[in-house]
C-alpha cells in the first residue's frame, strides 16, 4: 500500500510517499480502508519537533531520538471496514467508520490502518460525509466532551467557551448547549457567526470587548484556546 513516510524531523519535505507492507488486523481489530484525513496540528508538531526546549529529552525518548519512532503520521481518518478480526462483533465488512489513531500509534497517512475494534472509533452516521467524518474525528470533540463532564456540566448552568472558534471550542459550544447550557462564545470578529451558527446564545469579540471586565458570572470557563489564565477569569466564576 502507499503511505506518506515521515522520514526525519524538519519541514514538510521530509515527507516521502512510499510503498510499505499492508497491515492485517489483530483478533480484536478492524482494517479500514482510509478515505479522508486530516492535517492535524498535532502531526505537524511531531513533523517539527515542536516541544518546550524542557521537555526536549523526554519528547525524544517518546516519540523517536532522529526521527519519528511512528513513520506514518495522522491522527485521525474515516473510512470503510475492509476487514475485520475473528472476536470483533461490533462491525462488519464495509461498513463506514471514523476515529482517532491517537492511541494506536497514528498512521492515518496511508492506504489503509488497523484500530481497535473497541477503542475511539465508530460508525459514521447517514447524513455525514466521509470527509466530514474525518475532520470531526475525535481530537477537538473528545477534548471539548472530557473537559465539560469533568467540569459536571449541568441543564441551565452558564458557560463561557474562550476560543469558541477553534478545533476544540466548536466543539465544546455545541457540547455544552447540548447539555442545555446557556453559552457565550468568545472569538474575533470575523468568526462570530460561525459562533452564533453553532448555537451561542451570546458571542463577545475580544478584540473589542474584554468579556472580564463585565459583571457577568459563569459556572464554567472553558479556555479552549490556552490564551487565557485563572488569575484573569477567576472574578468572572461562579464556583
Amino acid at each position: 500500500m502507499r503511505a506518506v513516510v515521515c522520514t526525519a524531523y524538519g519541514p514538510p519535505e521530509v515527507l516521502e510517499l512510499r510503498d510499505v507492507e499492508k497491515p492485517t488486523p489483530k483478533d480484536d481489530e478492524v482494517l479500514v480502508r482510509v478515505h479522508a484525513t486530516t492535517v492535524h496540528v498535532g502531526d505537524v508538531r511531531i513533523r517539527r519537533f515542536d516541544v518546550p526546549r524542557w521537555q526536549w529529552l523526554i519528547a525524544r525518548l517518546a516519540l523517536g531520538l532522529t526521527k519519528p519512532r511512528n513513520p506514518i503520521l495522522g491522527m485521525e481518518l474515516a473510512g470503510e471496514v475492509e476487514a475485520v478480526g475473528v472476536d470483533v462483533t461490533r462491525f462488519k465488512e464495509g461498513d463506514r467508520i471514523f476515529g482517532s489513531t491517537f492511541w494506536s500509534g497514528f498512521g492515518a497517512y496511508a492506504e489503509y490502518k488497523c484500530l481497535p475494534a473497541g477503542g475511539m472509533v465508530a460508525s459514521i452516521p447517514a447524513n455525514v460525509t466521509t470527509e466530514e467524518a474525518a475532520a470531526g474525528a475525535a481530537s477537538g470533540g473528545i477534548t471539548a466532551l472530557r473537559v465539560l463532564r469533568k467540569a459536571e456540566i449541568q441543564p441551565g448552568q452558564k458557560v463561557l467557551v474562550y476560543g469558541a472558534s477553534g478545533s476544540v471550542g466548536t466543539y465544546a459550544v455545541q457540547l455544552a448547549k447540548h447539555f442545555g447550557a446557556q453559552v457565550t462564545g468568545v472569538c474575533s470578529t470575523s468568526k462570530m457567526d460561525l459562533v452564533k451558527d453553532l448555537g451561542a446564545d451570546k458571542v463577545i469579540d475580544y478584540t473589542k470587548e474584554d468579556y472580564t471586565a463585565g459583571d457577568q458570572i459563569y459556572d464554567i470557563i472553558f479556555d479552549a484556546g490556552g490564551k487565557s489564565s485563572y488569575a484573569r477569569c477567576k472574578k468572572c466564576f461562579g464556583r
